[in-house]
């Protein structure tokens, strides 16, 4: 699984494991994503509520040999206003058409549950893998919340993607079946 940043917590109980976490994503950027080292079995809920109640996704966690790998992505309270991407479409619409689903999110949020036959593509890798992308086929982007999916789609229409759509809203409301690669 893929972090931008690691935290070591491996050896502390309660509550030190989220004090360390909260000071660490105090530093990352919106959109990072932070693998958290634990022992404590109890960090899996603590965690997990923690980021829950300040606003930052809890992605998941894998546990190999005692060690629970905690992935979170920081995510900003912050409302700013900006330009919306024209063309959309409904979430629940997307699975009954022929086109690409693009999910943009994070290897670590892809990973963790996806909608079936969705192309990973992170948002930050978009414009060095365009050529992965058929110009002539509808293309469906989707991420969290659809913030991403705006900013991919705008990406896409600026280099001649002519058929594409903005999903919302996200991955956060999508009530069907999801495809695990963990």
């Amino acid at each position: 699984m893929k972090a931008d940043f690691q935290l070591d917590a491996k050896g502390l109980s309660c509550p030190m494991p989220i004090v360390k976490t909260k000071k660490v994503m105090a530093d990352l950027v919106d959109g990072q994503i932070l693998e958290v080292s634990a022992t404590d079995k109890g960090s899996k809920a603590d965690i997990a509520a923690w980021a829950e109640t300040v606003g930052h996704q809890y992605v998941g966690t894998l546990e190999t040999e005692g060690v629970l790998k905690h992935y979170i992505r920081k995510c900003s309270n912050d409302r700013i206003e900006e330009t919306m991407f024209d063309q959309t479409i409904d979430l629940e619409l997307i699975t009954s058409s022929e086109g690409l689903i693009l999910d943009v999110r994070e290897e670590a949020e892809f990973a963790f549950g996806h909608i079936a036959g969705a192309k990973s593509i992170p948002m930050g890798q978009l414009e060095a893998r365009l050529s992965e992308l058929d110009k002539e086929r509808e293309i469906y982007v989707i991420c969290r919340t659809g913030k991403r999916s705006d900013m991919a789609a705008q990406k896409l229409a600026s280099h001649g993607f002519t058929r594409v759509f903005n999903v919302l809203p996200g991955m956060t409301s999508w009530k069907g079946d999801l495809t695990k690669n963990i």
